[in-house]
């Protein structure tokens, strides 16, 4: 596979990466395998796909663990980026900003990992009551000690901060400015799709202008740009979709076109290029610095995410995807 630089720290990773998010957590647990998700992992890195995504809210801690059993045995060949800042209870979730607190995270995901360093260590969400400066410097003496190789800042949860009349990644901007005080921004991880591509306006340029990386989160906009689901099917009441304004049935009914325009372009390219290959193709044109990190569990849809990295779309499909018509529900 392709390989791209991120970060000033001149980060080699695969072009597409692997979102294990859904392994563990946040997509229809009766159907997570934990054997099957280890074979998922197993393949992307046969294909070259090096950056696993995880973090340690994820289960909680489960995620981890699952992504150690194949880094015991292949860590050399993997890029590992895990998350620190958000603690799961019972029905909540809240951050955590506090020093002796992520230096604590970071150990415990060392060993949930076992590995002895962490490629990127994220910021998974600025806690309203600790400095960001101060959580942001715990990291970077973590950087220091040998523990962690660069550090990011996750900026997913952007639409619950929203002011009204500002632009979706305002907040998060702000946040990047004070944290480049104090140590180098290497990567930004935030929702980039063809039906949310907010990024785009300015949280994308101000990362290219710096040389920090960008990792395209739902990249396959929650798995609703694959063509594969149905609308009013259904979800399990722990799946976030069963609660997203986007995928209600009459919403998901509504942005068919958008799907419909995928397969169009994609039927340009050859019977075996599918409408989910267009979308990860269409994040891989926004510039060398990004990486799109479809999640997945399933070894199937690995090797379609990854053969996402061969599809080269021309002039013509890109002014098509453009005219695409804007989605139809929203968090906002």
């Amino acid at each position: 596979m392709e390989r791209r630089t991120i970060g000033a720290g001149a980060l080699a990773v695969g072009a597409v990466g692997l979102g294990c998010m859904p392994m563990s957590w946040a997509y229809s647990g009766s159907r997570q395998r934990g054997d099957e998700s280890v074979r998922a992992v197993h393949r992307s890195l046969d294909l070259g796909v090096t950056l696993l995504d995880t973090a340690d809210m994820y289960g909680p801690f489960t995620n981890e663990l699952l992504l150690g059993r194949v880094l015991k045995e292949r860590r050399a060949e993997a890029f590992v980026s895990t998350k620190v800042g958000l603690l799961v209870g019972d029905q909540h979730i809240v951050a955590n900003g506090r020093p002796g607190y992520v230096k604590r995270a970071c150990d415990a995901s060392l060993r949930r990992l076992q590995t002895d360093v962490i490629d990127l260590y994220q910021l998974h969400r600025a806690d309203p009551e600790v400095p960001v400066e101060e959580t942001w410097g715990a990291m970077a003496e973590l950087v220091q000690a040998g523990k962690v190789r660069a550090l990011g800042l996750c900026a997913v949860g952007a639409r619950g901060g929203r002011r009204s009349g500002a632009r979706l990644h305002d907040a998060t901007l702000r946040q990047l400015q004070r944290v480049q005080q104090v140590f180098p921004v290497s990567v930004v991880e935030a929702e980039l799709s063809v039906w949310s591509p907010e990024a785009l306006e300015a949280l994308l340029p101000w990362c290219e202008a710096r040389g920090v990386g960008f990792l395209a989160a739902m990249p396959l906009g929650n798995g609703f740009l694959t063509g594969t689901l149905t609308p009013g099917e259904g979800f399990e009441p722990d799946d976030l979709r069963a609660r997203h304004p986007r995928f209600t049935a009459e919403m998901m009914a509504a942005n068919q076109p958008i799907v419909a325009g995928l397969r169009r372009v994609a039927g340009r390219h050859g019977d075996g290029v599918t409408a989910a290959q267009v979308a990860l193709a269409w994040v891989l044109s926004k510039g060398r610095h990004v990486v799109p990190v479809p999640g997945t569990k399933q070894g199937r849809w690995a090797v379609e995410n990854a053969g996402s990295a061969d599809v080269r779309l021309t002039a013509e499909d890109l002014a098509e995807l453009s005219l695409l018509p804007a989605a139809q529900g929203s968090w906002d």
